[in-house]
């Protein structure tokens, strides 16, 4: 049954507000930020850089800091003005910012890791500081006494975590394509379960605390957005990178998830739309719609003295299918099937111009991501590259998903007042 689909609002690009090139090495991990012209950085080339932007218009450092080891990964929260920076020594050092973001202080470090740290992250309603490394180890330190809380072993490098505070639910995403939920204690945590939909690995996670949603993104090319709060196992998947997905945010206001790859596409996805599973692939030994044998069925092969035919899927049914019985593609957006797959000639003929409608926009970042950040109080999303570049954008906003927020909103208070 095909679902409602929202008017399509016009696609607006972003624009490029500015551009920070002074880099000596690739940037691993940038932010924007709030309510300030600045943004903080940390490379490969072992500084850590605060940029803020002066009269002229262009962004200068006012903190330029080097550490003993190429800088991996950061947490900064701006509410403590308090910067978590990860290493490749397995170091994780943290800073304070003064308030005119012209001095750091340093505060403590950990050795949290034997290897690189992949992720950390600053969890200020606990005071606790959680990072993931090369070891194949998640670990979360007290941030007051620099005590370490506890540590759990994963299957393959980590290199995605995301924390729900209300929960006190970790979710660690490695290297084997595996996402592990933990339920995370003062001194403790126990396993809640893993979940596996990618072939690839794991390079990014993003958190919906509101809707209660997982996305993740992969070295596969695809996201899935995984239904946890719903708790029926629902998982989405979204195709629509050519290339390994390397960030994901989303932005709440306009509930749109927005997402990049390492050729530097990026892609804004409604989020406000009934999305539909994909659904599994049927096994069978002939074709489901001529019923022609496939190339090891040799038996019926012999009984109908026919050659046997390669097998290929219908993306929309399902269903097993022969090349001649599949000729066509289309795009199956609310499937998450933003490019032109392969489909059944019976499922061609019956998607109709409203389901082919899409639900991304694709834009054009023009350098090779290594990390995303955006900032959804001014709608600015950050990109750094390969190539040693950090452009801060004005991300398109999508009026209509706010005002049919706004909509549900009233249509929800209505309802209460009678």
């Amino acid at each position: 049954m095909a679902a409602d689909i929202s008017p399509r609002p016009q696609a607006r690009k972003p624009v490029l507000l500015s551009k920070i090139e002074a880099l000596q090495d690739v940037v691993n991990t940038a932010v924007i930020i709030p309510k300030e012209d600045g943004v903080i950085s940390v490379s490969q080339d072992r500084t850590v850089r605060v940029w803020l932007k002066r009269d002229s218009g262009q962004y200068w450092p006012s903190i330029y800091h080097t550490m003993p080891a190429p800088c991996s990964c950061m947490s900064f929260n701006p509410e403590t003005r308090r910067l978590s920076v990860g290493m490749d020594n397995g170091v994780v050092s943290e800073f304070i910012l003064s308030e005119d973001y012209n001095k750091m202080t340093p505060a403590r470090s950990y050795q949290a890791h034997q290897g690189g740290v992949t992720v950390v992250l600053f969890v200020l309603e606990m005071e606790w500081v959680l990072s993931t490394g090369q070891d194949k180890s998640f670990t979360w330190h007290c941030s007051e006494s620099g005590q370490q809380l506890g540590t759990y072993r994963t299957t393959a490098w980590v290199s995605g975590l995301q924390f729900d505070v209300e929960t006190r639910h970790a979710f660690v995403g490695d290297h084997s394509g595996q996402v592990t939920i933990l339920k995370l204690e003062q001194d403790s945590c126990s396993l809640v379960t893993t979940f596996k939909g990618h072939t690839g690995n794991v390079t990014a996670l993003c958190w919906d605390p509101v809707q209660r949603v997982l996305f993740s993104g992969s070295s596969d090319h695809s996201i899935i957005m995984w239904d946890i709060g719903g708790r029926k196992g629902t998982a989405i998947e979204m195709q629509g990178h050519n290339e390994k997905v390397q960030g994901l945010c989303y932005a709440p206001h306009t509930r749109q998830l927005i997402s990049c790859g390492s050729d530097g596409g990026i892609v804004v996805w409604n989020m406000d739309v009934t999305r539909q599973e994909t659904p599994e692939w049927l096994d069978s030994d002939s074709c489901q719609r001529c019923e022609q044998p496939f190339f090891w069925n040799f038996k019926q092969m012999w009984d109908s003295k026919k050659i046997g035919l390669r097998q290929h899927h219908c993306r929309k049914c399902g269903q097993a299918v022969c090349g001649k019985c599949s000729s066509k593609r289309s795009t199956i957006p609310l499937m998450g099937f933003e490019f032109e797959v392969r489909v059944c000639d019976s499922c061609h003929e019956s998607i109709t111009d409203e389901e082919r409608a899409p639900t991304a926009t694709f834009h054009d970042s023009k350098h090779a991501v290594v990390h995303m950040h955006y900032e959804p109080t001014r709608s600015w999303l950050l990109t750094s590259g390969a190539d040693r570049v950090i452009k801060v954008s004005q991300q398109a906003i999508n009026l209509q998903n706010i005002e049919n927020g706004q909509q549900k909103m009233h249509q929800a208070f209505l309802f209460w007042w009678k």
